[in-house]
């Protein structure tokens, strides 16, 4: 612990009772003019964005990090409420369309400082080698510029971090964790009861939240909210794990600021700072460098909105690359009934997760493959899962009484990058006069077979478990790609470094540059990779 505490000191920075930061750190934080030019502005405070303001701050950069939402109070702004907590998710107008519209908002999409981790599950895997070479080794998807080593360093680290818990996890790289696991409610022992019966290899984690204290942050009271933020934080978010040391090395957040354009010397191609919108007045803050981590959707939104002389068609789009190649994770639940109680909501949805359908099976008609998770919905996402069964009315009342004998599994499903599955400009516009984001997605048949066999598969652990009923809901989860790194500019938007091809001092460090998305939630991996751009932000220096 004390080596985390050496590089990151962000969960003794807490009061003794881990509820906020300790008295001074938000409200005497240093401020910087906008006519400061500052070393570097960073758009976003999520898993990308919070790690570099983080990283960058300890280094001694002076640093600005923008949001576009609130700078959270967790024990004041969030609530034990699944309607109560719609406040955490961006619900700005955005436009969805193709083959197989993807509905925005509340599971893929934050709002405020610590971005989508507020709300995420809190599963934290890593990647698999295979992963970064897809194209090489299955002849789909795409190689990355960078390989499984070279994150694998800045995986320990955030690991660490965070803390992650869980046990030895034997898939992909096999590791251990930095915390033992939680204890599993009625939901895991489910899902280990129900694959020890159907031969399938299950175990309890990979989980960011740290079982018993660290530092200040208390253990986990098993609320069952994770998913409407952590009121007593014990799940890891930037706005815990990486914000508060931060801002005790002098950065800046600056909240409620929607940023707009990016502003570009039209003589030397560099970018200058950033356009936004806060309070209502349209400001520019000066900056060396300006990083961008606004996510798959407002990424590539921003590039695309940031045209000039130089780049009528959005900031470092020459070869047509911001915007493509946006995916999807496939996110079927599958629920069983048990004669008994299981009260899946009584722990945390993160408890117990299988790899073992990870990799390509040579024997199967489709490449890749998906994991498996435990998840919990509260109520009203219970309604929902009904009614997407066509049952309402008596019926439907019946199921909702019954919620508490039912338990339910996730999978995650590898789709793959295809170019038009992409984020364009609409022709509306938003509250700020800023065109409003296109989103368009069709699915391809590797896709539609993966989201089946998952189904499969987990209906087969739920009956081995003894459901005497399983109904299952096709969604889809965790947005990545958009701006991708790639070897060269033809074919994405950043290096290997996640430096921009076209604009020496423009870094994207967010899901947005992830070539492929594994079965893997994503959260770990974009903190990797920042954390990795930070390093080599020092190493090479942008001239």
């Amino acid at each position: 612990m004390s080596d985390v505490r050496d590089r990151n000191e962000s969960a003794w920075l807490l009061t003794k009772d881990g509820s906020r930061m300790q008295h001074g750190l938000r409200e005497d934080m240093r401020r910087f003019d906008d006519t400061d030019e500052v070393d570097a502005v960073i758009i976003g405070a999520g898993a990308g964005g919070g790690t570099m303001t983080q990283r960058l701050a300890r280094l001694g950069w002076k640093i600005v990090t923008f949001d576009a939402g609130p700078f959270w109070v967790p024990e004041a702004d969030w609530v034990s409420d699944e309607a109560g907590s719609h406040n955490l998710y961006w619900t700005e107008p955005r436009q969805i369309g193709g083959g197989d519209p993807v509905p925005l908002g509340s599971n893929n999409s934050g709002r405020g400082v610590g971005g989508s981790m507020v709300h995420y599950a809190g599963y934290t895997p890593r990647f698999h080698p295979s992963d970064f070479r897809t194209m090489t080794l299955d002849g789909v998807g795409a190689d990355w510029p960078i390989a499984y080593p070279d994150l694998k360093p800045y995986y320990e680290l955030i690991e660490g971090e965070l803390p992650v818990s869980g046990e030895h996890w034997p898939w992909g790289d096999p590791h251990d964790y930095p915390y033992r696991p939680q204890p599993v409610g009625g939901n895991g022992e489910l899902f280990l009861r129900g694959a020890l019966a159907a031969g399938i290899e299950a175990h309890v984690g990979p989980v960011a939240i740290s079982n018993g204290r660290f530092g200040n942050r208390p253990h986990c009271i098993y609320r069952g909210f994770c998913l409407q933020g952590c009121k007593v934080n014990a799940k890891a978010s930037p706005l815990i794990t990486h914000i508060p040391d931060a801002l005790a090395h002098g950065a800046e957040i600056r909240p409620d600021s929607m940023v707009t354009r990016i502003g570009i010397d039209e003589l030397t191609g560099r970018a200058t700072g950033v356009h936004y919108i806060r309070d209502g007045l349209e400001r520019f803050q000066r900056a060396r460098t300006v990083i961008v981590a606004g996510y798959s959707i407002e990424t590539p939104r921003l590039l695309l909105n940031s045209t000039s002389a130089r780049f009528p068609n959005g900031l470092a789009n020459d070869f047509d690359q911001v915007g493509r190649y946006l995916m999807v994770q496939g996110a079927p639940q599958t629920a069983g009934r048990f004669e008994a109680e299981v009260r899946m909501f009584k722990a945390p949805p993160p408890e117990v997760s299988s790899e073992q359908f990870y990799e390509t099976d040579p024997h199967k008609p489709y490449k890749r493959g998906f994991s498996i998770q435990t998840v919990s919905p509260l109520p009203i996402t219970w309604a929902e899962h009904v009614m997407a069964q066509g049952r309402w009315g008596g019926e439907f009342r019946d199921y909702m009484s019954d919620y508490v004998h039912w338990a339910c599994l996730g999978a995650l499903c590898e789709f793959l990058p295809q170019p038009d599955n992409r984020v364009t400009l609409a022709d509306e516009k938003d509250r700020h006069g800023m065109p409003v984001a296109h989103f368009s997605y069709t699915r391809c048949d590797n896709d539609r077979q993966l989201m089946s066999a998952a189904t499969e598969v987990m209906e087969r652990i739920l009956k081995a478990a003894g459901a005497d009923e399983v109904m299952t809901i096709n969604r889809n989860a965790h947005l990545v790609g958009g701006a991708r790194m790639a070897a060269d500019e033809q074919h994405g938007v950043v290096d290997r470094d996640c430096r921009s091809f076209a604009v020496p001092n423009l870094m994207i460090t967010d899901g947005s540059v992830l070539p492929t998305q594994g079965s893997a939630n994503p959260a770990l991996t974009i903190m990797a990779v920042a954390a990795r751009a930070a390093d080599r932000l020092i190493d090479r220096p942008i001239d």
